[in-house]
């Protein structure tokens, strides 16, 4: 970082501005509220300057794209872990917002740019494309689910997930009828994951009496009693399955 200095915007103005002049671009700071403005020919670009990414930033950033669609966004090069998931998240965000990244790192009154990000057109197939997969998974999820157990926003608090219900149905129906194999309890509806969660066991609700045989533990038994909406549903699914 700059010695014996506190790090300042300005800080990072000169070495963006001599970035662009090296490539041929005529640098002006402050014009019309904007940090610096380059031009070349017909090319304009803006870029806002900030010692952190807030959304103040994005705000101001989005702003210029009224002007030009070469607008980016700089920052000091801190600690960042660029290989983080929130890295990543961040990148997606400017991706999705056609805004590019500058990375200026001190070093004594050395200085280094690094143009992380372009601006570019985002490619809103192609990002739903390579993502099919989530969009599946998000969909697959929440057609499991027979209700709604949970209150978006929580913080702290166990999540009702499809693959939880399923457990809370098997253990529901060994409790009813006793031990039961996979097989039978496929026939009552627990679905095609059933030989799978009794193995895993994942909250220690089952308890194999032989092979391919199962009861509900006594861990099980105790948990259930939280969960008395879903024990009705599946009771109610049960009645239903027989008629």
């Amino acid at each position: 970082m700059i010695e014996n200095k506190k790090l300042l915007e300005i800080d990072l103005y000169k070495p963006i501005q001599r970035y662009f002049s090296k490539q041929g671009f005529e640098v002006h700071g402050e014009v019309q509220d904007c940090d610096l403005t380059a031009i070349k020919d017909d090319e304009l670009i803006i870029v806002e300057l900030k010692k952190t990414l807030n959304v103040d930033l994005l705000v101001q950033a989005a702003k210029r794209q009224k002007m030009t669609d070469q607008v980016y966004v700089a920052i000091p090069k801190g600690k960042q872990n660029l290989r983080s998931r929130k890295w990543r998240d961040i990148c997606h965000l400017l991706k999705r917002l056609e805004l590019g990244l500058i990375l200026v790192s001190f070093y004594g009154n050395r200085t280094r740019i690094d143009v992380h990000l372009h601006p570019t057109p985002f490619n809103q197939k192609r990002s739903a494309g390579q993502n099919k997969y989530k969009r599946n998974s998000l969909i697959k999820e929440m057609n499991g689910r027979s209700g709604d157990y949970n209150v978006g926003g929580s913080t702290r608090t166990k999540i009702m997930t499809a693959y939880k219900e399923n457990c809370i149905q098997i253990a529901c129906y060994l409790e009813k009828y006793g031990q039961l194999t996979p097989k039978e309890l496929r026939k009552l509806g627990t679905g095609e994951k059933t030989l799978s969660i009794l193995n895993k066991n994942y909250y220690r609700w089952f308890d194999k009496v032989s092979r391919g045989l199962y009861e509900i533990s006594e861990e099980g038994k105790k948990e259930l009693v939280d969960f008395p909406e879903l024990v009705e549903f599946y009771l109610n699914k049960l009645d239903e399955h027989s008629s």
